[in-house]
């Protein structure tokens, strides 16, 4: 029964590995090369070789192995500091986000109560 437990325990952690690493590998693919130069990371082409080899690692491999683990490490560092930085430089903003003042709230501008 233990067994059983830890082996379903095991196969979300697969599961969520290959998320996270496809999740990091699409927005990698979709961001612009020269993005990544503006951001003084590694190319594009370094982040997309990388991440496709933690996601087919951690298709192939147990998640006890040291490639996925290697391949989650990658991901979560292309999510915490790639992946801010490349917004940053591009703009950041998502879909229909308009841009303003870090003063703005969110009916427009504060001005102080004038």
């Amino acid at each position: 029964m233990l067994m059983l437990g830890f082996a379903g325990f095991m196969g979300i952690l697969k599961i969520v590995l290959m998320a996270l690493a496809a999740f990091a590998l699409v927005d990698a693919a979709v961001r612009r090369e020269d993005a990544f130069r503006a951001a003084d990371k590694q190319n594009k082409v370094f982040w997309l070789i990388i991440l496709g080899l933690a996601l087919v690692a951690s298709v192939i491999f147990s998640v006890l192995a040291i490639l996925p683990i290697a391949g989650a490490v990658a991901s979560i560092v292309y999510i915490v500091d790639v992946r801010p930085a490349l917004k940053h430089v591009t703009g950041g903003g998502g879909y229909g986000r308009r841009r303003g003042s870090s003063s703005d709230g969110p009916y427009g501008p504060y001005n102080g109560g004038r």
